[in-house]
């Protein structure tokens, strides 16, 4: 009787060793926007925004169709290469370069490849940092979003030579004058009455930091559908055997989310994320956090739409609340509790 020898059906993820700079990855599966994701992310995000809650109100300004919130787009993408670039990651390190080129809609089918554009083993030997630009096309191949990001993966080998260091040039922000603005927008008969608040681009101030109030506090079993939701199967999410300390680390984009829906309490008007400039997960969240939010105005600026404009925004999570709204210390390091730091650009009525 012959022997025949197994072969692996299975997908173990890449390991930091497996990524070459200029490799390009397809990512599976695609995924289509349904009226379902604009359910759930309401059910476990308080958002409140008027654009994405309202077919009227999104009509009123020129879209024709009720897009979706665009961190729904985002977390779709992002879903999409975690199998291949962050199965094995230690953490998700951060974001830069990432512009929205279109309002998503429910029945646009999303499907987003990699390309590795940087590599940095780490000096103990044991990890390393794997740069990648992403790119979320519809189905018709038109770009929906782009962005890129670095994370931290294990190594399967630690014996294995460490590759050359290659560190991608990341541009700090994107220009006001790169925003893409949807086509037809149009904020001049804007509606402050149902958008909730009266404050428009002129009404805040360079420097202005703004408490946005409300806390929530993570359970496991939201950050967990969640992150089912956007089809990302990181073990670190979910298994409780893959962090020595054997709790489930809540997906970064969980707590962007949730920051972004608590900023509606202050910044009812920034209506539609158009970019993200940079953003970092200062330190992990867990199930029993409760996470709080500011916001500082970095920028503004006004962009070729009747009665549009941008506003720069950095937004910062925090575990309990921050009165004092600090972000560093004397020392320059994050303040203890701060989650998230994200710098994005944000279309408000001028």
């Amino acid at each position: 009787m012959s022997s025949v020898a197994a072969v692996s059906k299975t997908n173990p993820g890449n390991f930091f060793e497996d990524f070459t700079v200029g490799q390009v990855i397809e990512h599976a599966t695609p995924r289509t926007v349904t009226e379902g994701d604009r359910a759930l992310y309401g059910a476990l995000y308080p958002t409140r925004f008027a654009l994405p809650s309202s077919a009227a109100f999104a009509a009123s300004v020129g879209l024709q169709r009720h897009p979706v919130e665009e961190l729904i787009a985002f977390h779709i993408a992002f879903g999409k290469t975690v199998p291949d670039v962050s199965l094995n990651a230690v953490a998700n390190l951060g974001y830069a370069e990432l512009r929205f080129h279109r309002p998503v809609l429910p029945g646009d089918t999303l499907s987003t490849r990699s390309e590795v554009i940087g590599l940095k083993q780490n000096s103990s030997g044991k990890s390393g940092v794997v740069y990648v630009r992403s790119t979320a096309t519809d189905a018709a191949g038109d770009v929906v979003l782009d962005w890129c990001r670095w994370v931290m993966v294990h190594k399967r080998d630690q014996g294995a030579p460490a590759p050359e260091t290659v560190l991608p040039d990341l541009a700090d922000v994107v220009a006001a004058e790169d925003l893409v603005v949807p086509e037809g927008l149009d904020f001049s008969d804007y509606d402050v009455t149902a958008a909730g608040e009266p404050h428009r681009l002129g009404d805040y101030e360079i420097g202005e930091r703004i408490d946005h109030v409300d806390g929530v506090t993570l359970t496991d079993a939201e950050h967990m559908m969640a992150t089912r939701l956007w089809q990302n199967t990181a073990k670190v999410h979910f298994n409780t055997e893959a962090r020595p300390d054997g709790n489930r680390l809540v997906y970064g984009g969980h707590v962007i989310s949730l920051a972004r829906a608590l900023s509606f309490n202050g910044l009812a008007n920034a209506q539609l994320i158009a970019a993200i400039n940079g953003g970092s997960h200062v330190a992990p969240a867990f199930a029993g956090d409760t996470v709080y939010a500011w916001s500082e105005v970095l920028d503004s600026a006004e962009v070729a739409a009747p009665g549009v404009g941008a506003l720069r925004l950095r937004l910062v999570a925090t575990k309990g609340r921050d009165a004092s709204m600090t972000l560093r210390g004397e020392d320059g390091k994050y303040a203890a509790g701060v989650l998230l730091d994200l710098d994005y650009w944000a279309f408000v009525p001028r």
